[in-house]
C-alpha cells in the first residue's frame, strides 16, 4: 500500500481541544484501552470532518478497522455537538451584534434509498440543508441541525425556530431573496415584479 503526506487546514489548538474532550469523555466513562489515544482519535476525526477523508482510507492510515473509524468519528461528533448553543442561546448572544446575516447551505451527501426528500432542486444534487447565522464580518455565530435538502431555506429557518428566536431578541438580520416573507426582524432585498415595476431609491439602497 502506498502512502503520502497530507495536511489539515486547522490549528493545533483545534486538535488539542478535541483531544481534551475525548480524554475527559473516556475518563468519565472509565473507558477500556483503545487502539488510538485521544490525540490520534482527534486527528482522525478532523481529517474526516475537514478534509472529507473516507472511513476506509482513515482506517488504513491509522491501522484500525473501518467500523472502529466510524465509531470514533460518531463519538467525537456527539461530543462537539453537545457544546453547541441551542437556537435561543444563539439569538441571545447575537443581540450584542450590530446585525447578523442569515443564509442556508447544502451539505452534499451520497444518494440514499429514500432519496426524494434529500434532493435539492436548486442545487441539483442530494444533500442536507443547514441554516447558518453569521456576524457582520461573516464569522459563524450558529449553525442549525441538518434538514433534508429538499426543504426550502425559508421553511428550514422556521422549522428550527430561528426566525422566532431572532425576532424575540430584536436581532436585525439580513438575508437573501429566498427568505422573503420571513417577517419579524429579518430584512430581505426588494425585487421588481408586475405591480412594482420600479424601485424607489430607498428600496434600491
Amino acid at each position: 500500500m502506498l502512502s503520502y503526506p497530507a495536511a489539515i487546514p486547522l490549528s493545533n489548538r483545534t486538535l488539542a481541544r478535541l483531544a481534551e474532550l475525548i480524554c475527559s469523555h473516556r475518563a468519565e466513562h472509565r473507558s477500556r484501552w483503545r487502539r488510538l489515544n485521544p490525540g490520534q482519535q482527534a486527528l482522525l476525526v478532523l481529517a474526516h470532518l475537514r478534509n472529507g477523508d473516507a472511513y476506509t482510507r482513515l482506517a488504513a492510515g491509522f491501522s484500525i478497522g473501518t467500523t472502529t473509524a466510524w465509531r470514533y468519528v460518531r463519538e467525537s461528533v456527539d461530543l462537539l455537538a453537545a457544546l453547541a448553543d441551542d437556537v435561543h442561546a444563539a439569538a441571545t448572544r447575537a443581540f450584542r451584534l450590530a446585525h447578523t446575516i442569515l443564509d442556508g447551505t447544502l451539505i452534499p451527501i451520497d444518494r440514499v434509498a429514500d432519496q426524494k426528500p434529500y434532493y435539492s432542486g436548486k442545487h441539483k444534487r442530494h444533500g442536507m440543508n443547514v441554516q447558518v447565522l453569521a456576524d457582520p464580518a461573516g464569522r459563524l455565530v450558529w449553525a442549525s441541525p441538518a434538514l433534508p435538502g429538499a426543504v426550502h431555506d425559508l421553511s428550514a429557518a422556521w422549522i428550527v425556530g430561528l426566525i422566532d428566536a431572532l425576532t424575540a431578541n430584536g436581532v436585525l438580520t439580513f438575508a437573501d431573496k429566498g427568505y422573503q416573507g420571513a417577517g419579524g426582524t429579518v430584512r430581505t432585498p426588494f425585487k421588481r415584479h408586475w405591480h412594482r415595476p420600479r424601485l424607489s431609491r430607498g428600496q434600491k439602497d
